[in-house]
């Protein structure tokens, strides 16, 4: 197909894809000659006569798979935020061959040997900090894909990493497929009284959407508890509905993470690590499965003790609505009933106040311009995957042009759940590109006419997926395995957690925190109100997720030939012996639908958000601490960290930033964990 896009570099503005002449039937032949065009850079990289040089053999291997590279983010993206059944058909057919093809790289006896020779001699090189850099992490990258297993042990490896991607792209399919048959269809609009008018007329929208007419639809968020839960007045549609999203796909994934967390713990074994978890974490900032126990196990006992008088509180508060056991379906709602009370604070009453376009403009795009000196101009004419995807131009303090940021916020059949940001191209000096990134929520899609209202929740998802945002554009690197967010998984939250602060800065919350109808601020004893009750729960919210992040542990602890006959028996037990096992409060992710660990790529590592939001906490108060002005803490948070991407060792950029060691209190302060 002499024809096909991505055979060529796109001559639109920052290498934005064209999406406009972009078709299916593009991908499959462009993933074969991108496979092919990159193994034979390959083989001329090893055939080159020359002693291995660094650039003849590693800057060479940087510029290798360009074809490939601009085919694999646009289809990622697709299956992710617009994905059809043939664009899932191919997952299943190309995950494993990319998954081979990366063994075909990583286990190439000759390539390695000349990556081998650099590596020992790298100090008599001469290279620059950066260009070092590249030349241990990749071969850090080949030592841990198995280079230097003998042959048999390769061909093992293979073997498992094939196998691996094609459960990954099925627990995905899985996911999705569960997700879309567990929604709630009800028949009255009177059942779902408590939600707000706005909220009902979305799932009347839903509901056209999906071929129920005259009915209304509450989809299923990729979380397990829902967010209307904390409104519903009807206690059976509120049980019905987080029954369907705690059972959503243990039929059909419970088997499948059980052969995934075997498979990983045999390939672990065979590259010398004692379960998944430690070859995981051996790479990660956190050095040590010793660490990360140290660290979840001091959190454990104080969240634990919070959710228990959370619970006893809650129970009393269900009991005089008659209610004699408060079950896990009851606790958002009288969370929610208590918290009205005691702080005065109506969340529903807040939505009209945070209305999608204004907390964007004036709040997450204001707040980039306070800090950075960022200023954003959208581009209609250009064209992006999706009618819903929005093109903005960025351009940085000193006019000079940035990069291109494309908004996806609207939930659809066709998008998984959550939240996630994308890079479509990633900055490089080396290759001369800018940064084109990607942000996608799932805000439900209101009424023909009417605006989209956030929730509090909704409104920090959208300045934490810009926090990535940023981390991508700001991305200043001369080599594309480093640009933007390729760090450490435990630490790539950290910059997206920082920025959620700016939500509440009062400056930036005054700018965008006015009534969708009168453009009458928030006033200012409802703010004082609702950041006195942002604590409330705090003991829910830790177990919540720390009974998740201690399940994909015990999941990726399993020592090689271990097996698991019953997924969901062992994720009880699991919770159980972890000391996180309370009925009322379920894991933020069960099995089922734990795509982040079966096949998102935070394997084992989970851990990684408490862990950034160490660094985060103490980033925050550094901020409104350090005497200096906004502007100047934001420049150099930018040039110290978030320019680096992986360039350096991440902890350094942090201490280059604090002038100091982290500190793990300001997190136990916020999370009421002292």
């Amino acid at each position: 197909m002499s024809d096909n896009p991505f055979f060529s570099p796109s001559t639109l503005v920052f290498e934005l894809p064209p999406f406009a002449e972009i078709r299916e039937e593009h991908y499959r032949p462009a993933f074969e000659r991108g496979m092919a065009d990159q193994l034979a850079e390959i083989a001329a990289i090893v055939a080159d006569p020359e002693p291995p040089t660094f650039d003849n053999t590693v800057v060479a291997l940087e510029r290798s798979g360009a074809v490939l590279r601009r085919v694999r983010v646009v289809f990622e993206n697709q299956d992710a935020s617009d994905t059809t059944p043939v664009v899932q058909e191919l997952d299943a057919e190309i995950s494993p061959r990319l998954a081979a093809h990366h063994d075909a790289i990583h286990l190439d006896a000759a390539l390695f040997a000349r990556l081998d020779a650099l590596y020992r001699d790298r100090h008599e090189l001469g290279l620059d900090a950066e260009s070092l850099r590249l030349l241990e992490r990749r071969h850090t990258a080949f030592v841990r894909a198995g280079a230097r297993l003998d042959q048999d042990g390769q061909q093992r490896l293979r073997e498992i990493n094939t196998q691996l991607a094609a459960d990954a792209a099925a627990f995905r399919r899985n996911t999705h497929e569960a997700s879309l048959a567990g929604a709630i269809v009800v028949d009255s609009a009177d059942a779902l009284d408590g939600l707000p008018a706005g909220a009902i007329a979305s799932a009347a929208e839903n509901a056209r959407a999906l071929g129920h007419d005259g009915r209304w639809v509450l989809s299923l968020k990729n979380f397990s508890n829902q967010t209307e839960l904390d409104q519903l007045t009807d206690r059976a549609l509120r049980e019905r509905l987080l029954t369907a999203s705690l059972r959503r796909g243990l039929d059909t994934n419970g088997p499948l993470a059980a052969r995934m967390a075997a498979l990983r713990a045999e390939r672990a074994a065979l590259l010398g690590h004692a379960s998944h978890a430690a070859y995981v974490v051996a790479d990660e900032t956190a050095g040590t499965v010793e660490a990360v126990g140290a660290m979840l196990g001091r959190l454990v006992g104080p969240a634990v003790a919070n959710a228990q008088r959370e619970a006893a509180e809650l129970a009393a508060a269900a009991a005089a609505d008659g209610v004699a056991e408060l079950g896990a379906h009851d606790w958002a709602f009288y969370a929610e009933k208590v918290r009205a009370e005691r702080y005065d604070v109506d969340t529903a009453a807040l939505r009209p106040y945070f209305e999608l376009e204004r907390v964007l403009q004036d709040g997450v795009f204001f707040a980039a311009g306070l800090a950075y000196g960022l200023r954003f101009t959208e581009r209609p004419e250009l064209t992006a995957y999706h009618a819903d995807a929005r093109v903005f131009e960025v351009t940085d303090a000193d006019g000079s042009a940035l990069g291109l940021f494309i908004g996806d916020f609207y939930a659809r059949e066709s998008k998984r759940g959550g939240a996630w940001m994308n890079e479509l191209v990633s900055q490089s000096r080396l290759l001369g590109q800018k940064p084109v990134v990607v942000n996608n929520l799932n805000i439900a899609r209101p009424a023909a006419g009417e605006p989209a209202l956030l929730s509090w929740d909704e409104v920090r998802t959208l300045f934490h997926e810009f926090g990535h945002a940023l981390h991508g554009l700001f991305s200043d690197v001369q080599y594309p395995l480093f640009a933007g967010t390729e760090v450490p998984r435990d630490f790539v939250e950290f910059p997206s957690q920082v920025n959620e602060m700016w939500m509440t800065r009062p400056e930036v919350l005054a700018n965008y925190a006015r009534h969708h109808v009168t453009g009458e601020p928030l006033p200012a004893e409802t703010v004082q109100r609702m950041l006195a009750a942002e604590n409330y729960g705090q003991g829910f919210r830790t177990v919540e997720y720390l009974a998740a992040a201690l399940l994909d542990w015990a999941w990726h602890s399993l020592p090689a030939g271990a097996t698991v006959e019953d997924a969901e028996a062992f994720e009880a037990q699991a919770l159980a012996e972890a000391g996180v096992a309370m009925a009322t409060v379920p894991p933020r992710y069960r099995t089922g639908y734990f795509n982040h660990v079966f096949s998102n790529g935070y394997s084992a590592g989970y851990y990684a958000y408490i862990w950034s939001e160490v660094l985060d906490a103490d980033t925050v108060e550094w901020f409104g601490g350090n005497g200096r002005p906004v502007r100047e803490s934001g420049e150099l948070f930018r040039a110290e960290l978030l320019s680096r991407g992986g360039s350096r060792d991440a902890m350094d950029s942090v201490r280059a930033v604090l002038e100091r060691e982290p500190s793990i209190e300001p997190l136990l302060a916020r999370r009421g964990l002292k």
